[in-house]
């Protein structure tokens, strides 16, 4: 095969001119973007566990059917995904910054802690929730100030449940995020207007011999939604907390690439709340992409993609709204830190990027558990049955089988082959010891899954290294009144403080 030669220069142009082009979000800013006025509309998006790897792989991934400079490309001899992206939502902000996210305690923190630094400007101890490093002095939240002084509503929107560790940040001061039913009976002393998301952990405590949070929240004046039709019933003005209709891993909301047609999208929440909130005097609402970070944990990058897809979507309708509102709207979108230390190029692919691959999965890792693996082991299906769902629903076939094994190929070799039935036959086991190897290769994840979806990420180009967080920076996106605040580098306790300079609250 002739090899198609591209001088530095033209290659350069290429991928110039085609990502110039390509830089296009579905929503576009048609109100200029000044960055004069006041915010009395804030929108604050927090991708949990969403760095630049988890935000520049979902950018990769849906350009990669792009036209122009792929058609290029595959012609060369070592053929790979274009270097095309198509930009997210919020890559046509005007101000880019980038915080760091330690805590009191650790350079690789954790929800709790890092949302209470960007809600109070405090830094805390890891899982702990806007209380000082003592856990007797509680902090007030960005939200808590802008409803008392300045009379704002408040929105929180989640796809985990209503409760947990971040969204907790906005309303809710314990000294431990596994507080459930503490933290639920603050959200409903809250008195905020709008809550939407996944269902609450632990609604009546972990003994279930307290009043459920939802009759308290109904005793204090919310309507409680437990589906879609009564969601979208609810108008201007109404105080709500709607609890997603479809509910996935511990009653969170689904992952977005198992989500089913007509099952309501992060967007729906915020389109929603955005008409609940709407007033002439302001709202802050919080909106948080959750199960990024659960996907990051698992090392699942194709589902860590459809939910920062999924999150870019949903900051489309902030977009709608500042168009309408240009000098009275601040839109950021941040994240509180990094996880599973996600790498965009492997080794194994010679630093070559197959992005097409992760279209072959076609679930999440949660749902491959609850809805085949566990079956496995109920019924000790065979390794052979295994491998047919494993090529059905991620693509990866049998080594021997048609295609290629190399450049994105699908076909299994026999080390990866053998990685997948060492780890089948752990998960058949239920063998829930792990040696130290073993907890390396498998963390606390279910063997037999998380294998699965290394093979696959590998081949596509991406690696991890961990589990869990990183210390690495986030990005800070602004657009709207006061977004030249958020560019530079700085610490994550910088946002509350920028928040407040803007919106002029007095820090209590």
């Amino acid at each position: 095969m002739k090899k198609t030669k591209l001088t530095g220069a033209v290659l350069s142009a290429l991928i110039g001119l085609s990502a110039i082009a390509s830089l296009n979000a579905e929503t576009k800013i048609t109100a200029p973007a000044t960055g004069k006025g006041t915010p009395k509309y804030v929108f604050v998006f927090i991708g949990d566990g969403m760095s630049y790897p988890q935000i520049q792989s979902a950018a990769y991934y849906t350009g990669k059917d792009a036209a122009g400079i792929v058609d290029v490309v595959k012609k060369s001899e070592n053929p790979s995904d274009s270097p095309e992206m198509k930009a997210l939502s919020f890559y046509q902000f005007p101000v880019a910054g980038s915080a760091s996210t330690y805590d009191a305690t650790s350079f690789a923190p954790d929800s709790a802690s890092t949302a209470t630094s960007i809600f109070t400007g405090y830094k805390t101890h890891s899982s702990s929730i806007n209380v000082d490093i003592t856990k007797k002095i509680k902090y007030r939240t960005i939200a808590e100030q802008l409803r008392d002084q300045k009379k704002y509503k408040i929105g929180v929107i989640s796809t985990v449940n209503l409760n947990h560790a971040t969204p907790a940040a906005t309303y809710a001061h314990q000294a431990s995020r596994k507080s459930n039913y503490p933290i639920g009976q603050e959200l409903v002393s809250s008195n905020f207007e709008y809550f939407a998301g996944g269902a609450l952990m632990d609604p009546q405590d972990k003994n279930k011999d307290k009043t459920s949070i939802y009759d308290l929240a109904k005793n204090a004046g919310y309507k409680v939604c437990f589906d879609q039709k009564s969601a979208a019933a609810l108008k201007n003005g109404d105080k709500a907390l709607v609890i997603a209709e479809t509910l996935a891993d511990s009653d969170s909301m689904s992952y977005d690439n198992d989500r089913k047609e007509g099952e309501w999208a992060l967007r729906d929440y915020v389109r929603k709340g955005i008409e609940v909130l709407d007033n002439k005097t302001g709202f802050f609402m919080m909106v948080e992409g959750g199960k990024v970070d659960w996907a990051c944990h698992a090392n699942d990058a194709r589902s860590s993609i459809a939910d920062t897809l999924a999150l870019s979507e949903a900051v489309e309708e902030a977009i709608s709204f500042y168009n309408k509102h240009p000098k009275e709207t601040l839109i950021l979108v941040t994240a509180d830190h990094e996880t599973g230390g996600l790498t965009i190029g492997y080794a194994g692919t010679d630093y070559n990027l197959f992005f097409r691959t992760l279209d072959s999965q076609k679930i999440s890792y949660a749902k491959f558990d609850s809805d085949y693996v566990s079956a496995y082991k109920k019924n000790g299906t065979s390794f052979e049955a295994v491998m047919k769902d494993v090529e059905k629903l991620f693509g990866l076939k049998m080594p021997g089988a048609d295609g290629s094994n190399k450049n994105g190929g699908l076909v299994l070799t026999d080390y990866e082959l053998s990685r997948i039935k060492t780890a089948y036959e752990k998960t058949i086991k239920n063998d829930n010891n792990r040696s130290q190897m073993e907890y390396d290769i498998y963390g606390t994840y279910e063997p037999l899954t998380i294998t699965i979806t290394h093979i696959l990420n590998a081949k596509s180009g991406l690696g991890w290294t961990s589990n869990s967080h990183t210390g690495l920076p986030v990005p800070v996106f602004a657009l709207g009144a006061g977004q030249e605040e958020f560019k530079g580098f700085y610490d994550n306790t910088e946002i509350y403080k920028k928040l407040a300079k803007l919106t002029k609250v007095v820090k209590d």
